[in-house]
């Protein structure tokens, strides 16, 4: 759907993007990640051509990014931007007519989003009486409205309460199963995990990760298991371990007072070798793969590639 080609983007003597490519699956929803100033800002508005790549090229649908390609794409942008002093529907259908739509088509998609979203008595209500969340969905739904094939959405979830975001999360996968392809930004990293099909990790200006998320997991994956082992004497349990696994402490919530550890495997041992183990010297109430999360390899890899830049 999306593809950028060693793009770069300078301010003056600031690099915001150095060569950076990545490409968007069609169908998916990517996660664009990165710490605070590393250029996912600076790529999104290349994107939406606010702003334009000094070097590189971008590419949508196959076909080189060209201004009648701003009608395809709905973007949500981190730093919102409604008229506070207009009335929630007149400002609604003013901005789904910029989108091309007609003040009729416009009407009757808002009105089936604001029955969707709950928000039907909202229309003759301004914006500066509405709470940073209520405001949030009708952002939402002025993205959303003209049925874009690209949707941007930069922290999509801020202001909004555990329900609200979850109604969110729900409508972007509705939208998502339908047919659109999703870029994703944000710093919630568990959001990444409950959405995300593939990521690009940007730092410092560069691309230093991307590729689909659970390729990525398995790639950071380290053989390590979270175990609970119920038995007399825990502590020569853990010394006889020691001799055989590489072991440490783990903490995780549970009925059992029990040991708790983490053993991670060497080459030519199997999962079913340790469990078995485990079984032979004690009762086993808990065994689990540590997969790695998003944010300890987003952490993990930003650490790495500072200490190499």
């Amino acid at each position: 759907m999306l593809e950028v080609n060693d793009v770069s983007k300078k301010y003056g003597q600031y690099t915001a993007l150095n060569h950076v490519s990545l490409k968007v699956p069609e169908g998916s929803i990517f996660g664009l990640l990165g710490p605070n100033g590393a250029g996912k800002t600076t790529l999104i508005r290349i994107v939406n051509q606010i702003t334009y790549p000094d070097t590189g090229t971008v590419t949508f649908d196959g076909k080189p990014l060209q201004p009648g390609h701003v009608a395809l794409i709905g973007y949500l942008p981190e730093e919102r931007g409604l008229y506070k002093s207009m009335k929630v529907g007149e400002q609604a259908l003013y901005l789904a007519q910029l989108k091309g739509l007609s003040r009729k088509e416009a009407k009757e998609r808002l009105h089936y989003w604001f029955d969707r979203l709950g928000i039907g008595d909202w229309w003759n209500k301004k914006i500066q009486e509405l709470s940073k969340g209520m405001a949030q969905k009708i952002q939402f739904v002025v993205t959303v409205l003209h049925n874009p094939r690209l949707l941007i959405f930069d922290e999509p979830f801020s202001g909004f309460d555990p329900i609200n975001a979850n109604i969110i999360k729900d409508e972007i996968l509705h939208l998502r199963d339908k047919g659109a392809t999703v870029i994703f930004s944000t710093h919630r990293m568990e959001s990444v995990e409950e959405l995300c099909d593939d990521i690009a990790l940007i730092n410092k200006s560069q691309k230093i990760l991307d590729g689909k998320l659970v390729d990525i997991k398995r790639q950071y994956r380290s053989n390590t298991f979270e175990v609970g082992l119920e038995t007399e004497n825990k502590e020569a349990l853990r010394s006889e371990l020691e001799t055989r696994f590489t072991v440490s402490g783990a903490v995780f919530k549970s009925l059992a007072d029990e040991l708790k550890l983490r053993i991670q495997l060497q080459n030519g041992h199997s999962p079913n070798d340790l469990l078995q183990y485990l079984v032979s010297k004690s009762t086993v109430s808990h065994f689990v793969e540590v997969i790695p999360s998003v944010n300890d390899i987003f952490i993990q890899t930003v650490k790495d590639s500072d200490s190499n830049g």
